[in-house]
């Protein structure tokens, strides 16, 4: 009888691609949420209306503006008081210019706090009309209809 020689095959596979894969998409996702979560601020308490409902889709070229209880501005990771915005508002007009947009088409999202003075919000708007912006969203938080 012959001597059978047992032979061990083991087959390993190379992990290498799958790991670089892994960490791109942790990366990706990474950045995605960044910025999603740039447009809102946790220290904005939206106040509460029957009336309001959620955006029917992207608009095109938002400009988000979040204006605190103290009646500053949160923009860009910058606090600036109302007053202040011009130089900013204008440089956005610019940037949107040079793009071959014009600030009329641009879209204005305004987050107010609900403690904000309605008249630094309306200081707010007459600040980005005199930069060309027109159009213009107040948020609010929908209040969930009773039975």
């Amino acid at each position: 009888m012959a001597k059978r020689r047992v032979v061990d095959v083991t087959a390993e596979a190379d992990m290498t691609p799958m790991i670089d894969m892994v960490f791109q998409l942790i990366a990706f996702f990474m950045v995605l949420l960044n910025f999603a979560e740039d447009a809102q601020d946790q220290r904005i308490r939206l106040p509460a209306s029957e009336l309001a409902k959620p955006p029917e889709g992207p608009t095109e070229s938002p400009l988000n503006l979040q204006l605190t209880k103290d009646g500053n501005v949160l923009f860009n990771g910058d606090e600036i008081p109302v007053g202040g915005m011009k130089p900013y508002l204008l440089r956005e007009a610019q940037v949107l210019q040079r793009t071959g947009r014009s600030p009329d088409q641009a879209h204005v999202i305004i987050r107010a706090d609900g403690s904000t003075p309605t008249g630094k919000v309306q200081e707010l708007i007459r600040s980005c009309q005199e930069n060309h912006f027109e159009k213009f969203s107040l948020r609010a938080r929908q209040e969930k209809a009773l039975p």
